[in-house]
């Protein structure tokens, strides 16, 4: 019988997971006073990339790395997929742009099958529909479908895309300058368009939020790197769907969301696709 996950695992990602949500509540608030999704996304990577260089052991031979083609492309995912998921949180209750984002491990596992050439599992696959088919009824597409919704697929389809590069350039780089190169090329990228929507300098209270929004966030990633140090893949990927049932809960206290019969059905559907990943994860062992 495979070994259970430890406790402690569970607790850290659960804690990541809440931390995420949390800085993201906080982007929501921010963009509900009239401050760009841009401008929020751009604090988070420069406020970040300026808290874990010292900590990336970033060697001079790999600063030229900062500039392949490769590496950029999959900083550009991460930035547009951050930037969309605020843009998103404007108009869209918090727990239907998350189940709208988790169309991301179904263009992930896709990307990988078709260029990286990973192997097709039935389970797997079958999962990953129903977890589509999940995404689709908190969507509930149509013609009339608002635009919030659409950067929510569009933040979900930049994920999957990163995810995806992160497999593909696993074997060449050493994660921690993967993260500080998402880190950095993100706040060289989103800096025209974030520097020119600065908010009042004198409102302490949208700084604070500010900095709530960009520590929370950093501070969740920071974990989920720490937890994928000791923890294989397998077992901590399919714990991050917690993040739905901390987007539902954030989303009722803080602003009074309530998903409708249909979202919050298709969210139980993606929860179920989500933890029965980590059942077929913890057999496989």
């Amino acid at each position: 019988m495979p070994p259970l996950v430890p406790v402690r695992v569970i607790l850290l990602i659960c804690l990541a997971t809440t931390s995420i949500v949390v800085g993201d509540a906080a982007g929501k608030l921010l963009t509900q006073d009239g401050i760009s999704p841009f401008f929020i996304a751009w604090s988070r990577f420069a406020l970040a990339a300026v808290l874990l260089l010292p900590l990336s052991g970033m060697q001079r031979a790999e600063l030229p790395q900062l500039l392949n083609w490769r590496v950029i492309l999959r900083a550009a995912f991460i930035a547009g997929g951050i930037s969309s998921i605020l843009t998103a949180l404007r108009t869209e209750p918090i727990a239907n742009v998350y189940g709208a984002f988790f169309i991301g491990p179904v263009v992930a596992y896709a990307l990988a099958v078709l260029l990286l050439n990973e192997r097709v599992t039935r389970a797997r696959t079958a999962l990953l529909g129903l977890g589509f088919a999940g995404v689709i009824l908190v969507v509930q597409p149509s013609l009339d479908m608002g635009t919030g919704m659409l950067f929510a697929l569009l933040a979900g389809c930049c994920y999957g895309s990163y995810l995806a590069a992160t497999r593909w350039l696993a074997g060449a780089y050493r994660p921690r300058f993967l993260l500080t190169a998402q880190l950095l090329i993100g706040t060289v990228l989103l800096a025209p368009l974030g520097l020119t929507h600065l908010p009042d300098a004198g409102s302490l209270s949208i700084w604070a939020l500010v900095l709530l929004s960009a520590l929370a966030s950093a501070f969740g990633n920071f974990l989920l790197v720490v937890i994928n140090r000791t923890t294989p893949a397998t077992i901590s990927a399919p714990l991050i769907y917690f993040q739905l049932i901390a987007a539902a809960g954030l989303g009722v206290l803080v602003f009074n969301d309530w998903p409708d019969a249909i979202s919050l059905s298709g969210l139980a559907v993606i929860l179920i696709s989500g933890f029965g990943g980590f059942a077929l994860a913890r057999r496989d062992r």
